[in-house]
Formats: C-alpha cells, structure tokens, sequence
C-alpha cells in the first residue's frame, strides 16, 4: 500500500482523495470550489480528447469555439433552462478594478449595463450565432463541438467529480427534423458508451433520464451510468434532444424544401474531467491507480536493474535498443534510470501512478536473453525473449485492457439485482448494495419521495433492457420495464 493513503475498506472517499492527490493528478486551487489539473491529469484528460475528438470527426462533426461569457437575458429567453441553472451561474459585474485612495486594496469599477454569465453551458449564445449561419435546409445538418471550461457554481466539491470550474466538450447540433435530432442524440449516446467500455474499460448502462432527471429544457435526455467501487452511480456523459425549444427561444428557422419557414430541431451532449475519476474509482486500488493502456500515456514502465557499472552497461546494452524500437513502433514508455532511486521505490512508484506495464530486466533476464513485463492491474510476471518483445507487447496491452473491462464488468454484474418492493428497495440501499433494477411508474413528485426516504435516484431507463410486464414498487401501476435505482456521485 502506498505511505499515504487510506484504504477503500477503511475509507472510500478518502481513498479517492489520497490516490488523486498522491498520484499527482490534480491538487486544491487557492480559490475555493476549484482544482489544479497536474501533469499526470492532464495527460489521462489529453488521451480521452483525442480519442473522443477522433470519434466525434469520424461522425461528421467539426470543432469551433464559442464565448466564455453570455449576457444574462440570454439564460432568460429558454425557461426551463434558466431554471436548471440560475442557482449556479457566477457573474460578471463590473469591467475593471480601480485602488482606493490611501489603501491598498482594491474595488470594483465600471459596472455593466447587462451582468455576463461565466459559461455554466452554451446553448444560449451556440443558438444566437445558430439564428444568423442557418437560413435553409441545405444548411443543415449543422454539427458543431467545442471544447472548453464551464463554471457551476458548487457547494460541495470533489477533484474531478463536482468542482466550480471544469473541462468538457459539448457538441451543439440542428436538424431539419424531429426524427434526425433524435437519431443523433442516440448516436452520440453510442459514441459515449463505446469510449466509455473500449478505452476507458468502465462497463455503463446506456438509456434514457426520467422526466425528473432530465436536462432543463430537453425533450428527452440519454445517459450512460457507471457503477464506481464504492458501489454507487457516477453519471459519465449525456446525449440532449432538445426538441424546437431553443430554436424557437432564439428564432432559428430554416426554409425546408417546400419553401415553408420552419424551427430546426437541436441535440446538445457532452462529458467532462469527470471521466478521470471515473477512471479512478473504476479501477483503483490501495496502491494507486490503474490507467487502461489505451489511455495510458506510457502503458510501459521500464526499470533496469544493476549493481555496479558493468551491469550497468549490458543491461543498457540491452534496454535502449528494445525501447527505440518501442518508440518506432508508436508504443510510449518511461524509463527510470535514476541511480539514486531503488529498484523497489521505483515499483512502488510506477504503481501509484498506474501504468499498465512494469518492464524489469537486470543481469539475470540479460543472460537469459530475455525481459519480464509486470501487469499493474494483477500483478502477474510475463517473461517475453527479448527479440519478441516488439511483437508480443502489443498483444499483451490489448489483453490487459479486456481483463480490466472483464474485471469491472463482474463487480458490476454482482451488485446488479432486480427487486419488486419497495421495503427491498429501501433496505438494499441501507445496506449501500449498488444498482437495484425495479419496476416503475410513477411521477417526478414520487421520484422525490424516494430519495427524501432512500437517498436513491432514478439514474437510467435501460435502452437494451428486456421488456417485461410488472408493478411500479411505490404506486403499483402497470410497468413494461424495470429501470435503475441507485445511491450517485
């Protein structure tokens, strides 16, 4: 275990600290809410942007960036919208400062005509730029993503899960129909849900919000759900069909083929720096953290090993030639050749910081003519001749990704159940027992009153889930499906 932090049985959510803080991810802002994103972070955050900006080019969207800040009366034209976020909003005032005559501090001055909103979201002033480039249908499909900082106001803040200021994308589209916002805001879901399970190795359940949950001014919202250690829910993306609610907000009408004026239809989505403590919590253990190789940006670890200067020189001899060729080959590694480290401070080390792949070798393995790698995720020694290694590597990452889904996927399976009371429901979330799969029907009122008495949210309407007939748990209506109820981040 690592000096300084706490166990997950002892405490979870220190733990989560601990292993953040100590793996140098991210540290505590002087200014309150908010973090710092180390290094180590933000190399985890620039491997998930690349992949997701990737997937978001190979489906037709293009980049672009929109203003920080947003005049207040645009929150004000979309009610709903306004009413989900005023609470959180930070603003802006005043356009300068001035010193106090004889003091040293200062204070505000020029205040403004109009207060400006520190970007909680872009819909508002995407959809005042979308009023002047749209004006027929051949200008759609129009599919924009930005990335950029969004600031929500928070009471309660942890690193990376909820903290004042954040990284995100937000992909902001408008359609001609209905039916084709609908199909992107399914599709974009789809993209969430592969990145979620094939780089991150974190296994979600795909599916709709309840009217409760949704995002304010949405006709529907879509969400994948994963189940973190601890055994709670942690929200990991949302896909928006926002129907013709900001259009219609902004004015933003398009002449369709039959030469009618009509509002387009829109889908915003996104997902946050929240993924690198979903990363965390999904795979961390007591010694570190555990980075999926595809999101690793040195998925080896490389210690050489000797005693002496000869030693030294064959196992160099040996080591810097596999390592270009690693390099030729695209596969990152880090090498920690400092002298005045010991070999096993180096593995403790390399451990806390997770990377996937341990490479030793030392005279021994040089005599053998061979390299052992060291799984970070189960420990397990492969030795690999060192003539394979180029070969066989690649292999082997694949193999600890997968194991590392598999391995999520089975905790997650196990503390899946379906319940049919409510008393079932209310005791398996006193006794914290992860996702409860029930039968429900009632209304956002009913849905309150399940969380005032179990600290249970509805998290997710399944997509895939399996049709079947029963009886809502709290009014005992007719239910078709059972949905997710569980305790969240």
């Amino acid at each position: 275990m690592a000096k300084n932090i706490t166990t997950r049985e002892q405490d979870y959510s220190q733990w989560y600290v601990d292993v953040v803080r100590e793996a140098k991810l991210a540290d505590y802002s002087p200014v309150k809410g908010c973090m710092v994103i180390r290094p180590n972070g933000y190399a985890i955050w620039e491997k998930m942007q690349q992949a997701l900006d990737k997937m978001f080019k190979e489906t037709g969207h293009v980049n672009a960036y929109f203003p920080l800040f947003i005049p207040q009366s645009f929150l004000e034209k979309e009610a709903q919208h306004v009413e989900g976020f005023a609470l959180e909003c930070a603003l802006v005032t005043h356009s300068g400062l001035e010193r106090v005559e004889g003091e040293s501090r200062l204070r505000p001055t020029g205040k403004l005509d109009e207060p400006l909103v520190i970007r909680p979201t872009s819909e508002t002033i995407i959809w005042a730029m979308y009023k002047n480039w749209i004006q027929s249908y051949r200008d759609l499909p129009l599919l924009i993503n930005q990335w950029a900082n969004v600031v929500r106001w928070e009471m309660r803040t942890r690193l990376f899960l909820r903290t004042t200021e954040f990284l995100w994308q937000e992909g902001h589209t408008a359609h001609a129909t209905a039916n084709e916002a609908e199909a992107e805001a399914r599709r974009m879901l789809e993209v969430y849900r592969t990145f979620a399970e094939e780089y991150m190795a974190m296994p979600v359940i795909a599916g709709l919000k309840s009217e409760g949950q949704k995002f304010p001014g949405a006709v529907h919202t879509y969400t994948i759900e994963a189940m973190m250690q601890d055994k709670k829910a942690l929200q990991a993306g949302t896909s928006h069909n926002l129907g013709q609610n900001f259009a219609k907000a902004f004015d933003v009408t398009f002449q369709n083929e039959r030469n009618e004026l009509e509002y387009v239809y829109a889908t915003s989505w996104g997902v946050s720096t929240r993924l690198v403590g979903a990363l965390v919590m999904t795979h961390g253990d007591d010694d570190g953290i555990i980075v999926p190789p595809r999101l690793a940006t040195w998925p080896v670890y490389a210690v050489p090993i000797y005693r002496n200067p000869e030693e030294k020189a064959a196992v160099m001899g040996v080591l810097e030639p596999l390592l270009a060729d690693l390099k030729t080959h695209g596969i990152g590694y880090r090498l920690d050749d400092r002298d005045q480290m010991t070999p096993g401070f180096k593995f403790a080390e390399g451990e806390l910081m997770g990377h996937p792949l341990r490479l030793e070798i030392g005279p021994k393995d040089v005599a053998k003519d061979q390299v052992v790698f060291v799984k970070r995720h189960n420990r397990e020694k492969v030795a690999i001749p060192a003539r394979e290694v180029t070969r066989e590597l690649p292999k082997l990452l694949d193999s600890i990704q997968n194991e590392l889904y598999e391995r999520a996927k089975r905790f997650s399976d196990q503390h899946t159940k379906p319940l049919d009371t409510y008393e079932e429901l209310q005791r398996a979330m006193e006794e914290d027992s992860g996702f409860v799969l029930c039968h429900w029907a009632g209304n956002q009122e009913e849905e309150n009153r399940v969380q005032e008495e179990t600290k249970a949210t509805l998290r997710v309407i399944p997509l895939d889930g399996p049709h079947e007939a029963g009886k809502c748990i709290l009014t005992g209506k007719p239910s078709s499906q059972r949905v997710v109820f569980a305790k969240a981040y």
